[in-house]
This record gives structure tokens, C-alpha cells and sequence, in this order.
């Protein structure tokens, strides 16, 4: 049994072990780089709750489901302040963003890891990833530019007229092309590149004994990728999917420039709307008022239990379908 004496002997001994080849110091930093995260996720909602406490206490949980938006009122009781508007506008992009994004992202991760000769591999990849360095002020400049009068000509108009009297969202007038479907679209070419670069990198690390036993079997190209390759890295295909609709759900410059600036809510889609991270980023320079700029405050809280929430639900769909794909495989 060891004495008293011996015992900070041996504990030393201990910690000059788990220090001696840095090990001790390595697991110190990582960790510390663990909390600090969780510790600035705290750290944004505790921030943006405080900034908020204003509006929270004049507005409540009607914020949320409010219209209006009126924050030039001489009178304080003539403001209102209403985040639907903004939160409508931020879902219908991003599920536009998402809906266009995704099935695209996705063919060009098959077509990279699976499809593509060897020889163009790597050039084509570059492109791709080098389509998510592009500032998304570019984006914006490039959309105001290109795609807003080749997306008024072209679809916009005739997609009115066929199909306006029909589905309300698709009504006129167009005017300008400014709204939610336009960015959609921009929002969309954004997220393309993380999804089809998660796809391609999730793809690729599908073990060959998957793609071998189906063509043992006498399986296709096609019926390897379809019933092997795809359902062995589909919880990683959902995460990529996931980080593109998050960038979509924050994205600010593009949405600026694109999508018309109006805290309205308008039947068609091809009217000017707004985004919660768009208004944030025009209105909170030039707050009128203290009350205005904590109800913009309260969106960004708004805008980041989004987030989160759609994260959380994320990260739980991947869990089951990982756990559905280890089960699969046994």
C-alpha cells in the first residue's frame, strides 16, 4: 500500500507522463476550443435576448405573427413592428433555395466521384469549390445584372400569363422581377457548391466492397450508385443538404440586392418581400428609433431559433438515418 509520501510521487509522475509528449497540452487546447464554441453560441442568444427585451416586452409573442411594419410613426403608440413578413420571406427562399440546390448539388457529387474520368476530376472540382469563395456581394451584383432581366423575360412573364390565373403565388404583375422566387434562385447558385462538395467527399469514402458486390450480382453503373453508393452516405448527403439551407437561411448581400426590401406581405411571389437577415442588415444602421432597433434585435433572436431549431431537427434526421444505414449493413 502506498504512503502518504509516495502518493504526489506517483501523481506527478502521472501528469509528467500526460504532458511529457504533449498529449496533456493537445487534449488542453481542444477543448478549450470546444467550450469557447458552445460558449459563443451561449453567448449570441444570451446577447440578442437582452437587446430584445424592449420589443419583447411591448410586442410579446404577437411579433411573430404580426404584418405590419412601421417603425416611422411620430406617435410611439402608432409603431408597429410585425417579423412575418421577414420570417415568410426567409422560409420560401430558402425552401426554393433548397428544392433547386439540392437535386442539382447532388447529380454533380454523383457525376464527380462516381461518373467523371479521372483526367477532369480534379479541375472540375476546383471549379465547384471555387464557386463558394465567390463573395456573395458578386452574387448579388451578378443577379441585379444577369439574372433578374433574363429571369423577367424569360420566365417570370410567361410563367404569369400561363400559369397566374391559376396558382396566386404565380400571379402578376412582375414588375421588376425583385422577390422571392428571383432570391431563390441566387440563393440557390450560393448553396450549390457545399452540397455538391459534401456529396462528392461523402461519396467517396463509400467502401469499394459496396459497389463490388452489386456488380458481382450483375448490377448497372446506375443500380450500383442507386442501391448501394446512395443509401450507405445518405445521413452525410441530408448534413450537406442541411449546411446549404442554413448558409440560404442567413445569407444577407445577395438578399439585399435581390429581393426588393418590402416588409409586406404580397399574394404573388414575384413581388419585392424581405428576409429577416436583408431587413436586419438595411434597417439596423438607421434605427429611428430605441424601440426600432430592438425589435430588430428581436428578429435576429427570431432568426437564430430558426436556425438552431432547423439544426437540431438536422442533426436528429442524421442520427436515425445513420443509425438506419449501420443496421442495413449487418
Amino acid at each position: 500500500m502506498a504512503t502518504t509520501s509516495e502518493r504526489p510521487v506517483a501523481l506527478g509522475n502521472a501528469w509528467t507522463r500526460w504532458f511529457r509528449h504533449g498529449d496533456g497540452l493537445f487534449a488542453a487546447i481542444v477543448a478549450l476550443f470546444s467550450v469557447l464554441v458552445v460558449g459563443l453560441v451561449f453567448a449570441v442568444g444570451v446577447v440578442t435576448y437582452l437587446g430584445s427585451a424592449e420589443a419583447r416586452a411591448q410586442f410579446g409573442a404577437g411579433f411573430f405573427t404580426g404584418i405590419d411594419w412601421n417603425p416611422i410613426e411620430t406617435s410611439i403608440q402608432a409603431v408597429t413592428f410585425g417579423a412575418w413578413p421577414a420570417v415568410r420571406g426567409t422560409l420560401l427562399t430558402s425552401l426554393i433555395a433548397v428544392t433547386l440546390a439540392a437535386p442539382v448539388g447532388i447529380g454533380i457529387g454523383i457525376y464527380l466521384s462516381e461518373l467523371c474520368p479521372r483526367s477532369i476530376r480534379q479541375p472540375l472540382s476546383f471549379m465547384v469549390e471555387l464557386l463558394a469563395a465567390i463573395p456573395s456581394v458578386i452574387y448579388g451584383l451578378w443577379g441585379v445584372l444577369v439574372l433578374l432581366p433574363f429571369f423577367t423575360d424569360v420566365l417570370a412573364n410567361p410563367i404569369a400569363d400561363s400559369l397566374g390565373t391559376i396558382i396566386p403565388a404565380l400571379a402578376q404583375p412582375v414588375g421588376t422581377g425583385r422577390g422571392i422566387i428571383a432570391t431563390g434562385m441566387i440563393l440557390a447558385l450560393m448553396i450549390l457548391p457545399t452540397i455538391s462538395a459534401i456529396t462528392r467527399d461523402v461519396l467517396a469514402v463509400v467502401p469499394n466492397t459496396q459497389r463490388e458486390v452489386m456488380l458481382a450480382l450483375g448490377a448497372t453503373r446506375w443500380e450500383v450508385i442507386w442501391g448501394a453508393v446512395l443509401p450507405y452516405s445518405r445521413a452525410g448527403i441530408v448534413g450537406g443538404i442541411m449546411l446549404g439551407l442554413g448558409r440560404a437561411l442567413g445569407e444577407t448581400m445577395a438578399a439585399v440586392m435581390i429581393v426588393g426590401n418590402t416588409a409586406r406581405i404580397s399574394d404573388s411571389w414575384f413581388q419585392p418581400a424581405t428576409t429577416a437577415a436583408s431587413q436586419i442588415a438595411s434597417e439596423l444602421t438607421n434605427a429611428t428609433s430605441p424601440l426600432h432597433e430592438s425589435a430588430l434585435i428581436y428578429l435576429a433572436l427570431t432568426l437564430f431559433a430558426i436556425t438552431l431549431t432547423l439544426n437540431l431537427a438536422a442533426r436528429i434526421l442524421v442520427a436515425q438515418l445513420s443509425r438506419g444505414a449501420a443496421s442495413s449493413r449487418f
